[in-house]
């Protein structure tokens, strides 16, 4: 919770990536508040008042991934909303013509959009689903201490610095609104 909020202010990417890896670990402890106690929340440094106040919020996110039926798999519709804004957000700069820098990030990884979709068995992923999914699915490899190609590595490189790109307009067009 306090990681997400801190997240979410200073990287919509990161607190996305952050939020989708708190729903799997949320399914890997089967929904069970007595177990993310034990295994996260315990874990931190946190006086007893904050600790509860954490796993009334990991309580909270188990009640919407019952009611929205994201168990097994899938994401919180708030989540996939982002999502969504960022799309609308993404398609709006290539559209601007001073987003010079953006469309030339942009362009450097629609090849490895390209072959990434191509990778998913024929499924249509939007563009930025397939970006996070991609650096989602690098993250929990490194996590798992699994091997990853250069290739692969190269990829995620450019893909992470395109969303930190996005993330910073996101950043600025919230800033620019309020």
């Amino acid at each position: 919770m306090i990681i997400a909020e801190k997240k979410k202010q200073e990287n919509i990417a990161e607190y996305l990536l952050y939020m989708w890896q708190i729903e799997d670990m949320i399914r890997a402890n089967r929904f069970d508040i007595a177990a993310i106690r034990r295994t996260v929340i315990s874990h931190y440094n946190q006086p007893e008042d904050t600790k509860d106040k954490i796993a009334r919020w990991y309580e909270a996110l188990i009640e919407k991934m019952h009611k929205e039926g994201v168990e097994e798999k899938g994401h919180l519709q708030e989540h996939t909303d982002i999502l969504v804004m960022l799309t609308d957000l993404h398609l709006r700069l290539l559209d601007t013509p001073q987003e010079i820098l953006y469309r030339s990030a942009y362009h450097k990884i629609l090849p490895c959009i390209v072959q990434l979709r191509a990778k998913s068995g024929g499924k249509t992923i939007p563009e930025l689903e397939t970006c996070f999914t991609a650096l989602y699915g690098y993250l929990m490899l490194k996590m798992q201490q699994k091997d990853v190609s250069a290739e692969t590595e190269e990829a995620v490189k450019q893909v992470a610095t395109y969303l930190s790109i996005l993330s910073e307009k996101y950043e600025n067009n919230l800033s620019n609104r309020g």
